[in-house]
């Protein structure tokens, strides 16, 4: 097994780790948007609109570490 193959498999890992931030992100944004809604009700159709893009955009990341890991994996073999 050369070096190559393990710094691939480092590569890859560290890449998917952007799902793991993700997850992290989407729970503090999202636990931020309940805490606002309680404070102002009025306004919940625009913080959820805000959340809902908000999330999309952190997913959009978790999918580009996840693609770069396959390729990482799959072409470097």
């Amino acid at each position: 097994m050369d070096i190559t193959r393990g710094l691939v498999a480092i590569g890859a890992g560290l890449a998917i780790m952007t799902g793991m931030m993700t997850g992290i992100g989407q729970g503090f944004a999202a636990g931020k948007a309940v805490e606002a809604v309680g404070r102002n009700p009025e306004a919940e159709s625009k913080i959820r609109t805000m959340l809902i893009v908000g999330c999309a955009l952190a997913e959009t990341c978790a999918i580009y570490g996840m693609l770069i890991a396959f390729l990482l994996i799959f072409v470097f073999k």
